[in-house]
């Protein structure tokens, strides 16, 4: 029978020595005794799954809007799909894949409805109040806005989790780390997560694009990582069927994670890491693709901002994204008695913009749409 202290000496013979250990944990804000047959980890990464936040990710946009289509991903979809990628890595590297599941599962649980741009609006609303950071909102709903235990607010996450949440970044995200060692970079376990979601967000807008039809085969052609897919799986077109996009992408992820996996682990050899803090005192993340996939990737990247996040269909959303989330708070905040009771109640505590924000960052595409058609469109019951 497998007991906490088992699995703590089965991670003391399987990691590798700059693995993260649960049994070296830095511990929970608030004491707790721990479970009896999950380490540390195991039960942070059983806590974020069961709240509330993380059930409502189905509900919220990725790039495609939730009624779209029941087959584009949703945040849910792509976290789940960032954590699978994490723990491929992190089993690899010889680390914690319970952290890494962990710091996945909750990276993006921060994340406004609509995306990027209604992190955009609340960033915007919120200037004089404080801002808004989808980063940081995670960290406060895992801290302080889930209410699932009599003893203390948040889920009590150890420091590693809560700390790997924060320095949750990537070229579009800058962590602040002001309160977790910013002097040191994000674990091994961290910087995992971190690339997991950046390859699994690439891999799958592309997928995404080809399905919806906003991006063709003939656009991408002279793009080497996409010649690289297309013969590699022998494809001929014009037209790309199902099953060859699923090859693709599978094929694109594969290379991906192969080329990740051999360059951070030449890197941590070089390193010579004899613990975990080893690696977060270096001047660079050991994390990383190659210098020619990073090469390959950047056409990419840019092909898909270019083509598929500005487009005028998903352009034409995020402003209406921007313009939903802007009425709502302007609505409350001129009229605060407009919210749900149990909403009202607790801007004493927190404040009236921070109460609103947290309000509207913690709804579903769906339930902003229903609220906004409750507010303004005359016909519809409030």
């Amino acid at each position: 029978m497998n007991t906490r202290l088992e699995l703590e000496y089965l991670e003391e013979r399987w990691l590798a020595p700059y693995g993260m250990r649960s049994q070296n944990s830095k511990g929970r804000q608030y004491p707790e005794d721990e479970a009896e047959y999950r380490t540390a980890f195991q039960r942070d990464r059983d806590r974020i799954l069961h709240t509330t936040a993380f059930r409502r990710l189905e509900y919220k946009t990725q790039v495609f809007i939730n009624y779209e289509g029941d087959y584009y991903r949703t945040r849910l979809t792509h976290t789940l799909e960032v954590t699978q990628i994490g723990r491929t890595i992190a089993r690899a590297l010889g680390v914690n894949e319970d952290l890494v599941e962990a710091i996945c599962l909750a990276h993006d649980l921060g994340h406004p409805p609509f995306g990027h741009s209604g992190e955009t609006a609340l960033a915007r609303l919120m200037k004089d109040y404080g801002g808004f950071d989808h980063n940081k909102q995670s960290l406060r709903i895992v801290t302080f806005l889930e209410r699932r235990y009599a003893d203390f607010p948040g889920l009590n996450l150890t420091w590693e989790t809560r700390e790997g949440i924060v320095k949750h970044e990537s070229e579009y995200d800058v962590a602040d780390a002001r309160d977790y060692n910013p002097e040191l970079r994000a674990s091994i376990e961290a910087q995992i997560a971190n690339v997991a979601d950046e390859l699994a967000y690439t891999a799958h807008d592309l997928d995404d694009g080809l399905r919806s039809g906003m991006i063709t085969p003939a656009m991408l052609e002279g793009i080497t990582l996409w010649e690289i897919l297309v013969e590699s799986i022998g494809w001929r077109g014009p037209e790309l069927d199902e099953l060859s996009r699923h090859r693709m992408i599978r094929r694109l992820i594969g290379l991906e994670v192969t080329d990740l996996v051999h360059t951070s682990d030449l890197l941590i050899k070089e390193a010579r890491l004899s613990s975990p803090e080893d690696a977060q005192r270096l001047p660079y993340n050991v994390v990383v693709f190659s210098e020619e996939m990073y090469r390959r990737n950047r056409p990419l990247k840019d092909f898909l901002f270019k083509n598929l996040y500005r487009h005028h269909r998903v352009v034409r959303m995020q402003t209406k994204a921007e313009r939903i989330i802007t009425e709502l708070f302007n609505a409350y905040r001129n009229e605060p008695q407009m919210l749900a009771r149990h909403i009202y109640e607790t801007i004493e505590e927190r404040g009236l913009e921070r109460t609103i924000c947290d309000y509207i960052a913690g709804m579903t595409d769906r339930f902003a749409v229903e609220e906004y058609n409750k507010l303004f469109e005359p016909l519809t019951k409030p």
